[in-house]
């Protein structure tokens, strides 16, 4: 009875398993695996699309104020907000908290890096190892204020992030500032190794992807119709509907 329940076992897990990974061919349907410019643009959409990453960096071996452990060579990853709000560069823009841990890793020296990933919209897709994801290795650039109105910056960013208007510069509360993620290499997973490429992006490819490309592709799991316009779930509004808020 052991020896039936574990063969059992084991067929339900390759069972299980062959249901999960994507064949090459379906219903005598080949697919090929994407070219590394295509994705791109699927990297591109992504960065469009979501509005949360995870910011990686690296404790600094001495602090003369922080109240912690030593960690000094100790990496990081923090979740943080962005917004896709410099579309012609690919730059992320993001709203640096100045009291936060990745920025003050950043201007003790560390290097940087922000990973994001797929969520898709649509249940069917069980396996969040088979949805693409990728990091932006790259350096933090301050934004000035000329630079921020002349893009629109605030209306771009709230636009993602509507309690994002409590932190802007000037705030009350807490110190912060704009800056770009300068992106300067991008490390890509597709999904499944047999359907997707994996491997790194050239920057030339990432920075070459167009509006109407982001804008023809659709990710795995996003429902038709789910985002509307891009222009719209950005929030590019009047700078007024910021002031509102």
């Amino acid at each position: 009875m052991m020896y039936l329940k574990a063969t059992l076992l084991s067929v339900i897990s390759l069972t299980s398993a062959s249901s999960v990974i994507s064949p090459k061919t379906h219903h005598d349907v080949t697919y090929s695996i994407p070219t590394v410019h295509e994705s791109a643009v699927q990297a591109r959409r992504i960065l469009r699309l979501e509005s949360i990453g995870t910011l990686a960096t690296v404790f600094p071996s001495t602090h003369a104020t922080e109240d912690r452990p030593d960690v000094g060579g100790v990496p990081i990853g923090l979740m943080d907000y962005y917004g896709d709000c410099e579309p012609e560069t690919g730059n992320p823009t993001i709203l640096a908290i100045n009291i936060a841990t990745s920025f003050k890793n950043v201007d003790a020296g560390s290097n940087i890096t922000m990973s994001l990933r797929w969520h898709p919209q649509d249940d069917k897709w069980r396996s969040p190892a088979s949805l693409p994801r990728f990091s932006l290795v790259g350096r933090l650039e301050e934004i000035d204020a000329d630079a921020v109105e002349k893009a629109g910056l605030t209306a771009c960013y709230v636009g993602y992030h509507k309690d994002a208007a409590w932190w802007l510069p000037g705030n009350p509360v807490h110190s912060s500032k704009w800056v770009r993620l300068v992106v300067e290499e991008i490390y890509w997973i597709g999904g499944f190794g047999n359907v997707a490429y994996i491997g790194w992006i050239p920057l030339k490819e990432w920075q070459s992807v167009t509006p109407e490309e982001i804008e023809s592709v659709r990710l795995p799991g996003e429902k038709k119709g789910r985002w509307g316009s891009l222009k719209s779930w950005v929030g590019l509004e009047k700078e007024q509907d910021v002031l509102e808020l």
